[in-house]
């Protein structure tokens, strides 16, 4: 049978991922409290240091969609 995907807030992520800033934390003992993988939250970890939030990366990639539908736009108007 088929699992399906689940979804996490941006909120929960960044808690998450805040946890692992707690004395003696691991991203092992976190991720089994939290009933999710340590490599998740390992993604989420280092999406967080790279992009400063869960937010900045969801209008990153928002921005980039929106950029290549006016890239298209312009090509189709050019032709």
């Amino acid at each position: 049978m088929g699992r399906h995907r689940r979804k996490y807030s941006d909120e929960f992520k960044a808690a998450a991922v805040e946890r692992l800033y707690e004395p003696g934390a691991t991203e092992g003992t976190v991720a089994k409290e939290l009933g999710i993988t340590g490599t998740q939250l390992k993604t989420w970890r280092l999406e967080i240091e790279a992009f400063g939030s869960m937010e900045a990366k969801r209008r990153q990639k928002a921005d980039a969609a929106e950029l290549e539908r006016l890239r298209k736009e312009n090509k189709r108007l050019a032709e």
